[in-house]
């Protein structure tokens, strides 16, 4: 990657603010922490959830070859697919260094479009119908020269306090449901990663399930932190 951005920091306020300055309306959508995964730390996020946004650090087991097209590797001791892709499902692959929290954003809300009314003339609303016809290849291109959207992120990467540097080694990743599947939408990857039927109504425990397995692969680190999109 050529191009470093400054890391965004895991913060609801931080994404928040981005997220409404770019066009979410704030009375429709806000991010939310998520501070457990278990069943009853669960039921306190505000439903109906519409994206779940994870920060983990990446580690050798994310530099492995991923798996074709109609191949299939494991994840937490589980089966899953890259597939073709399906053409409602909005991803976009990461070319900008540290751009991960912006792409998350960009994945939450592209993928909750119907359900979430964006602020006519704003810059997701162009970004959206922009990139809409694009393949995940062009839509990154297109954001790696998209002063409007490095200049917002920016502004918000300057409102976290956590990060003071670009030598980070945390990565953001988001999970949405798209057609009865929940997918997993990692810009570091060719496309989205499947895994398996999920509903908007069990969304969040669905990919607490993945995240689970996700942080049982590394249990020596604390770097984890996930935050859920929920609809107002």
């Amino acid at each position: 990657m050529g191009k470093r951005w400054t890391p965004l920091e895991a913060n609801p306020d931080v994404m928040n603010q981005f997220m409404w300055g770019l066009g979410v309306p704030e009375g429709g959508a806000q991010f939310c922490d998520v501070y457990g995964l278990d069943d009853e730390l669960l039921a306190m996020v505000p439903q109906p959830v519409l994206a779940v946004l994870f920060l983990y650090p990446l580690t050798s087991l994310d530099e492995k070859e991923e798996p074709g097209a109609s191949g299939t590797s494991t994840a937490g001791g589980k089966n899953f697919m890259m597939q073709d892709l399906n053409k409602k499902v909005y991803f976009t692959k990461q070319t900008v260094g540290n751009a991960c929290g912006t792409v998350g954003v960009i994945h939450a809300v592209g993928n909750a479009t119907s359900q979430i009314k964006l602020v006519e003339g704003s810059y997701f609303e162009k970004f959206y119908k922009q990139t809409a016809d694009m393949d995940p290849v062009q839509r990154a291109a297109f954001l790696e020269e998209d002063d409007e959207m490095e200049d917002a992120h920016s502004v918000a990467a300057s409102a976290g306090d956590t990060y003071a540097n670009v030598d980070v080694n945390e990565h953001f990743i988001c999970f949405s449901c798209v057609d009865g599947i929940l997918y997993e939408l990692d810009g570091r990857k060719s496309q989205p990663i499947s895994h398996g039927p999920s509903s908007p109504d069990t969304l969040l425990q669905d990919a607490a399930k993945v995240i689970k397995a996700r942080i049982a692969e590394n249990p020596n680190s604390m770097n984890f932190n996930v935050m859920a999109l929920s609809k107002n």
